[in-house]
C-alpha cells in the first residue's frame, strides 16, 4: 500500500501467540495524519479499558 504525502496509517499485526502490535506508516509523522495516527496507537496499546470496548465491540458476548 503506497500512501500519499498527506495520508497515514495504523497498521495491525497480530504474532502468533495473540499479541496485537500496532505500527504507524506516515510520510509526516509530525504532520496532522501522522499525530492523530500516533496519539491512537499510543491510546490502543496503553489503554485497557479502551482494549476492552474494542474488543466487546468486535465479539459481542
Amino acid at each position: 500500500m503506497e500512501l500519499k504525502d498527506n495520508q497515514s496509517a495504523l497498521i495491525l499485526e497480530v504474532d502468533e501467540h495473540g499479541e496485537v502490535m500496532v505500527n504507524v506508516a506516515s510520510s509526516d509523522i509530525d504532520g496532522l495524519t501522522g499525530s492523530i495516527c500516533t496519539a491512537l496507537a499510543e491510546k490502543l496499546m496503553g489503554d485497557e479499558q479502551f482494549q476492552e470496548e474494542l474488543m466487546e465491540m468486535i465479539d459481542p458476548p
